[in-house]
């Protein structure tokens, strides 16, 4: 899929929101991850493309997957499948690239496919759960969005890419 879809998928969201009465919660991105279905504010977006195998760099975690060249950029990619714990990664022809930028520096998510552009009301919006368990970080769900028989999680990307683990926008700040 390429960026020139990205517009195509926001009308689609538009169509729904005009639908809709209630306070605005705002359009999300949704994608999934095994068979789980996410969403991102479709903001933080910037393109999204057929999955490529990046250049590899040596000593990274195994969901940082390497680096490719956009248009002159150096994009890390990272694998969200594997970063979330989702139990297989296969890349396949639905395997997609969403280039984010996050805090003004472009990364790529890695996901099973991308669905669609939802204008989501808070009215279908529920507070993420909270969970005790220690194993399970829950802290970068922003809630859960109730569309007739879909749940979405929706996610802060932002604070996912740039959370301390990750690595990627310390050295952002350290160029």
């Amino acid at each position: 899929m390429e960026a020139s879809n990205v517009p195509a998928l926001r009308q689609q969201g538009a169509v729904s929101a005009a639908k809709s009465h209630g306070p605005a919660g705002g359009e999300y991105l949704t994608f999934r991850l095994g068979s789980e279905e996410y969403g991102i504010d479709i903001l933080k977006v910037q393109e999204i493309r057929s999955y490529e195998q990046p250049t590899r760099i040596a000593n990274a975690p195994d969901f940082i997957k390497g680096v490719v060249n956009l248009r002159g950029v150096i994009v890390p990619i990272v694998d969200l499948r594997l970063k979330l714990g989702c139990p297989s990664a296969e890349y396949n022809s639905f395997t997609v690239v969403i280039v984010l930028n996050v805090k003004n520096r472009v990364v790529g998510a890695v996901v099973d496919s991308v669905s669609d552009v939802l204008e989501l009301n808070r009215d279908v919006i529920r507070p993420a759960p909270e969970l005790n368990a220690a194993s399970v970080d829950t802290s970068f769900i922003t809630g859960i969005g109730a569309v007739g028989e879909r749940m979405l999680i929706l996610m802060d990307i932002e604070g996912l890419m740039s959370s301390a683990d990750m690595g990627l926008m310390d050295a952002a700040i350290a160029a």
